[in-house]
């Protein structure tokens, strides 16, 4: 039992490095598209979600939790996530920024730390849920 708490713990702590530097390309991203091309927020927020996704996706599928299920069908499980939070937080997202004046850097903080959250638990109980470590 006590090397099952260890190995979740590991994972824990990988997907959280990972989604660091997924977080880091989103901000980076985010402020280009915001600061120097002056988007919108949507314009802005939705392509860097999108790179964000794909690398910690990438990453947290081979190191984390080491699946060797079948990519296409992982990333459709994946997708599912994104066909609402995404919709959610691009929306909201503009809205409270553009509509009511809250600050874009705020609203792109707030959403990078619900995605966090929310995405590793849709991760771990179910896109690798039956695959967990069956790749080494």
């Amino acid at each position: 039992m006590e090397n099952n708490k260890k190995k979740e713990l590991m994972r824990t702590i990988k997907f959280t490095l990972f989604s660091l530097s997924a977080g880091m390309i989103q901000i980076a991203l985010f402020e280009l598209l915001d600061k120097v091309f002056e988007l919108s927020y949507w314009l802005a927020y939705a392509p860097s979600l999108i790179a964000s996704v794909v690398w910690n996706f990438t990453f947290n599928r081979k190191f984390t939790f080491k699946s060797a299920a079948n990519v296409p069908t992982a990333m459709m499980k994946a997708l599912l996530f994104y066909v609402w939070f995404t919709p959610i937080t691009v929306w909201g997202g503009d809205y409270l920024v553009e509509e009511m004046g809250w600050n874009a850097d705020l609203m792109t903080f707030i959403n990078m730390c619900l995605n966090f959250v929310l995405e590793f638990l849709w991760q771990r109980f179910y896109v690798f849920k039956g695959s967990i470590d069956t790749c080494e």
